[in-house]
């Protein structure tokens, strides 16, 4: 009888793929596990197994697998499950759901060996010099790979070079699999079991007594050992004594001292037991409706106010889930929120936090994944942003989902495009947990959720400690240009505030939701502005490089001295980032200390930690930053918030712009005043009597959301009806247009719904390829899983005609 297994590959492939094992192999390997399959001509992935039987493929003969990488299953039926709802749901192949969910050390490289071809007679006269250099290092060592090949030549381009020396028959090349993965392995030392014998202590104590460090070491050891609970890393004994692993190897080849290593987790917690704190009554009330709601509605959404205390209500209730055995996963929209987030939860749980996202390691989320599949003690809570939904859960009792209205819940690039907040919601489901949604300005679609009583609602509507909402003033800045009170790009009122509060030791916040130090250069003598030569988009200005850069293709150029058209040297920036804001306040306030918070100052591992802690610390006077600054960050120093142009965020080409504007001002001016003194915030705008400006200064969110429900109402948007982008990209503009409008005019045909398109975007070409896109608009009440399925045919039938086969279609389900 024929053994076989289906897999899925990490590949953009909608089907899985049959593979024949050996009968033994077939009863050891289960479902999740991983196994390296070879794939194509010489490629070996790492695939997962999802499926076990005898029935032969059709259409192809399998390969033999390669190698099983597992002792046991590392994903669990829970997870496929939720996987595949996601591949369905989001138009993607199961494929890509797996590539995006494992962490990339679990994924084995496949990496290119070079060797040298045996028993060859050679004429190395006949070699040019980089060929030589290759074929001189492959004498003194058996194989090399092409990163070595890199380093032996001095260049990048090395492809030429290796063909040359296949085409000669001298090469052979295989692809051998890498596990990436190590253990963080912990080196301790003990002491002979026969030294703790007293009167051979005595001895040992005699025979080095000349040798003073030794005999200083093992007397150290005692005090280590009594004190550090009879475990001792070698690095405690070196840093206690102050000595050199020298004379700790003396001892090891004396025997006195054996070696030996654990297993450690990279990152540990700490309990503070010193934390604690008592709900206001208030919260305790909020606690107690979400616990009396939560067998009626299996999501509630909590709205309260900036600064009410949803983190400690959200405490209470997982150590309700904690004391009844089950996990609780934490979500935020962002890596920044973590920081802060981690320090107030750890303190209070201690280690059994575990935290995951990307600026995490490899190795470091490796361990997180591991101690969630095993259900251990340290992962009993675990922080993270999107893609931690992704973890092994087995035992899953809550999911709390903070700032639930952040659009960076959605991902964007590459697929799969899933949203976290609804995916979270369908995981829930799965496990029969219970799902907290949090937020002081919810988004539509949620609080549309509660009004049909879908979800449970809980309201906050006063901040913690009657600490009063902080009061917010409009500054006219077109009035303020006219009277010219304005220095640079702050208006009289906002530097008075700024000078008041710095004179009272207190800090400020202003926000600028763009970076660099000013959009685009532009010649005053022709107009011209440099743009982009891969896009469609002028290049953002960086004073302190010296240089314009792009933000989508990251292609940069040295800053001009003259005009490339017209060769004019009169040239003049427009706009204004967090960069030039943070130049005029050093010359405005130059004996003050300026941080600056943005996606060029955050790039490290603890970017974010270390900004955010020094703000906290008060080493900073003023913090200047972007959108990460408006979410949920809590300083209790900060009494004055400055919203440098409110307008930026009004006139944005999407339905969501003013919901988004309310959100974000709202969420930055909630920032001040979060302690005993009352915030202050200067919002600066040209439309100060602007509907939703109006809805900010009053914190009026249900008159925003009867506003904007009203207008989604009549334009046919979310959620009265879904949303399906559909993005065709291609270097052809002539054939793309074409290509796009044959899709469109099939789309009409067969779904018999609004179709919008094919359309340019803003930014109508990125990496010289020209975008098209084409909206379909799916009302509530039309069977959605036919309509996907009719697109998808339609797609399909696009990709089988030769001339646009080469047009990428990208699909983007619940575009938010």
């Amino acid at each position: 009888m024929q053994y076989f297994i289906d897999v899925i590959l990490p590949l953009a492939v909608k089907k899985t793929f049959t593979y024949e094992v050996s009968e033994a192999e077939f009863k050891y390997i289960i479902n999740g596990m991983r196994i390296a399959v070879p794939f194509g001509k010489s490629k070996v992935y790492t695939s997962l197994v999802v499926n076990k039987h005898t029935v032969s493929p059709l259409l192809y003969k399998p390969k033999e697998i390669d190698c099983i990488l597992d002792n046991e299953a590392i994903v669990n039926s829970n997870q496929l499950k939720h996987w595949n709802w996601i591949s369905d749901y989001y138009m993607c192949s199961l494929g890509e759901v797996f590539r995006s969910a494992l962490p990339s050390g679990y994924m084995l490289e496949s990496e290119t060996i070079i060797s040298e071809k045996k028993n060859l007679k050679l004429d190395t006269s006949e070699f040019k010099d980089d060929e030589y250099l290759i074929y001189e290092a492959l004498k003194s060592q058996s194989s090399i790979t092409v990163k070595d090949i890199i380093k032996i030549l001095g260049k990048k381009t090395v492809f030429p070079v290796i063909n040359g020396l296949l085409a000669k028959g001298i090469l052979v090349l295989q692809e051998e699999i890498k596990e990436v993965y190590k253990p963080k392995l912990v080196r301790y030392v003990k002491m002979q079991d026969e030294f703790f014998n007293k009167e051979r202590f005595q001895d040992l104590l005699s025979i080095i007594s000349k040798a003073k460090k030794q005999h200083q070491m093992v007397l150290s050891f005692f005090q280590l050992y009594a004190s550090e609970n009879k475990v001792v890393t070698v690095k405690q004994l070196l840093e206690f004594t102050n000595s050199t692993s020298s004379v700790l190897k003396a001892l090891i080849d004396k025997g006195v001292f054996e070696e030996y290593y654990l297993n450690e987790d990279r990152v540990i917690f700490e309990k503070d037991n010193d934390v604690s704190f008592i709900l206001s009554s208030v919260q305790e009330k909020a606690l107690n409706e979400i616990k009396s709601i939560k067998d009626k509605f299996d999501v509630t959404l909590l709205h309260g106010v900036t600064a009410s205390g949803k983190t400690e209500v959200y405490i209470k209730l997982i150590e309700d889930f904690l004391l009844i055995g089950k996990q609780v996963l934490f979500l935020l929209p962002e890596i920044a929120l973590t920081t802060q987030l981690v320090q107030r939860l750890t303190s209070y749980f201690g280690n059994q936090i575990s935290v995951y996202h990307s600026k995490y390691t490899n190795n470091e989320r490796i361990e997180v994944w591991n101690n969630v599949l095993d259900q251990s003690e340290k992962a009993k809570i675990v922080i993270g942003v999107r893609n931690a939904l992704f973890l092994p859960f087995s035992n899953l009792g809550l999911i709390i989902i903070d700032e639930e209205h952040e659009q960076t819940f959605k991902q964007q690039d590459p697929a799969p495009r899933y949203h976290a907040r609804d995916a979270a919601i369908v995981l829930a489901k799965q496990h029969n947990a219970k799902v907290l949604l949090g937020s002081a300005t919810p988004s539509l679609e949620s609080y549309y959720n509660v009004a049909i009583g879908k979800y449970g609602l809980v309201e906050l509507k006063e901040r913690y400690g009657n600490v009063l909402l902080p009061e917010i003033k409009l500054v006219d800045i077109k009035d303020k240009y006219f009277r010219k009170k304005m220095q640079g790009h702050f208006s009289d009122e906002l530097l008075e505030s700024m000078n008041e509060a710095l004179k009272l030791g207190e800090q400020i916040i202003l926000f600028q939701n763009r970076r660099g130090f000013s959009p685009f250069v532009e010649c005053i003598t022709c107009g011209h502005v440099p743009h982009c030569p891969n896009c469609d988009v002028s290049l953002t200005y960086y004073k302190f490089k010296n240089q314009l850069r792009c933000h989508y293709c990251s292609y940069s150029m040295a800053n001009p001295t003259h005009c490339h058209q017209c060769q004019s040297t009169e040239l003049s920036t427009k706009g204004f980032g967090t960069e030039q804001i943070e130049m005029e306040l050093k010359a405005l306030f130059p004996d003050k200390s300026i941080g600056r918070m943005d996606q060029d100052t955050t790039r490290g591992k603890y970017g974010y930690e270390k900004i955010i802690d020094a703000f906290k610390n008060q080493e900073y006077d003023v913090l200047i930053g972007t959108q990460m600054l408006a979410k949920g960050l809590h300083f209790d120093n900060v009494t004055l918030v400055g919203i440098l142009n409110a307008d930026n965020l009004l006139n944005q080409p999407h339905f969501r712009a003013y919901e988004r504007a309310f959100q974000m001002m709202t969420q930055v001016a909630g920032r001040a005043g979060r302690k005993q003194k009352k915030g202050t915030v200067i919002i600066q705008t040209y439309n100060p009597y602007h509907n939703t400006i109006q809805q900010v200064v009053t914190n009026d969110y249900k008159a925003m959301y009867r506003e904007q429900i009203y207008d989604r109402q009549n334009f046919k948007y979310p959620p009265f009806f879904r949303l399906i982008k559909l993005t065709l990209k291609h270097r052809d503009f002539e054939k793309l247009k074409e290509g796009s409008l044959w899709l469109y005019n099939v789309l009409v045909q067969q779904l018999q719904i609004p179709v919008l398109g094919p359309e340019e975007p803003v930014i109508s070409r990125i990496r010289n390829e020209y975008i098209r896109n084409i909206i379909i608009k799916i009302p509530c009440d039309n069977h959605l899983g036919k309509t996907k399925k009719t697109i998808e045919k339609v797609i399909v039938s696009f990709d089988s005609i030769a001339q646009y086969r080469a047009i990428k279609v990208v699909i983007n389900v619940d575009n938010y």
